[in-house]
């Protein structure tokens, strides 16, 4: 079952305003309304949460709680809306929360729309759909959110990606280039952030082939028969297991790169602290690193 109701921990999670504060804005200005278990628990609705967003964050831009609680909800958007500079990323983020919370594609689509009035895909990428998916994992994992919409928020992230990887498609401007094949380990498939980076590889004009999740070492010797100079791009967040990392490392050159002098690119968290640069395979610490290495090619 979706969840529909929150706790007042889930509630400081979503918001980050302390369960301590929300119980006093609660019997101060009685800012919301929560119903009540049998054993006299609070529980809230939607309509909670949401107000909770909008009010810490006009609380968070410096105006009085008092002032906020005295103004129903169509003076606290207005208020939201003359106070926004430019294009606010913490009031962006809790209007990408409500759509997750009601499946609202159109309300995540308008204002994935609205922001790029103003910033490239590559800001919103970095700037707001990182720190919110890094947000969801933490919330997913600790009950706050239910995985529906967890997955919701990644679907509408990844299907953003791929559209703007078909419209920044571009000739490729060097045959000479290498083929760049993009994978994730067996078992591994979290996919959103080797998407990305193909979608910066084909906005700067170099041919890509997209394997995507889940790919034995074994099924990467195929592309070989056909193409020699590959680069393989992948995204390590869960798998290998760390204990694994090296054993992966020493099968990537002894199966792939002795028959080819192929590289392996490395991206993502498990990766970070546990591999070292090698004459073939080469670290990225992050995707800004990743975007400023292929530019520079």
């Amino acid at each position: 079952m979706v969840k529909t109701q929150f706790g007042i921990k889930d509630l400081e999670n979503l918001s980050n305003v302390k369960a301590h504060t929300i119980r006093i804005w609660e019997k101060r200005y009685n800012l919301l309304e929560p119903d009540r278990t049998d054993t006299n628990i609070r529980k809230y609705d939607l309509e909670n949460l949401k107000k909770l967003l909008n009010v810490a964050y006009l609380y968070n831009a410096g105006h009085k709680i008092s002032k906020i609680a005295s103004l129903n909800s169509i003076e606290i958007q207005d208020l939201i809306k003359n106070n926004i500079n430019g294009i606010d990323s913490e009031y962006i983020g809790n209007v990408f929360k409500s759509a997750m919370f009601e499946f609202d594609g159109e309300l995540f689509d308008a204002t994935l729309e609205k922001l790029l009035e103003k910033k490239s895909f590559r800001e919103v990428f970095s700037e707001i759909f990182v720190p919110l998916l890094n947000e969801m994992g933490i919330l997913w994992h600790s009950g706050t959110i239910d995985p529906s919409h967890e997955h919701f928020i990644s679907e509408k992230i990844k299907h953003s990606i791929i559209e703007h990887t078909a419209k920044n498609k571009k000739n490729v401007f060097d045959k000479e280039t290498p083929l760049f094949v993009l994978y994730l380990p067996y078992k591994e498939i979290h996919e959103i952030g080797l998407l990305y980076a193909n979608y910066e590889l084909i906005s700067t004009g170099f041919e890509t082939v997209f394997l995507g999740a889940n790919i034995p070492l074994e099924s990467l010797k195929h592309l070989l028969k056909s193409k020699t100079k590959v680069v393989f791009v992948t995204y390590f967040t869960i798998l290998p297991e760390n204990d694994n990392l090296e054993k992966y490392l020493n099968d990537f050159q002894n199966e792939i790169y002795t028959k080819s002098a192929s590289e392996l690119w490395v991206l993502g968290r498990k990766a970070e602290k546990n591999i070292k640069n090698t004459k073939n395979v080469k670290l990225f610490k992050d995707l800004k690193q990743f975007t400023n290495h292929i530019e520079n090619l």
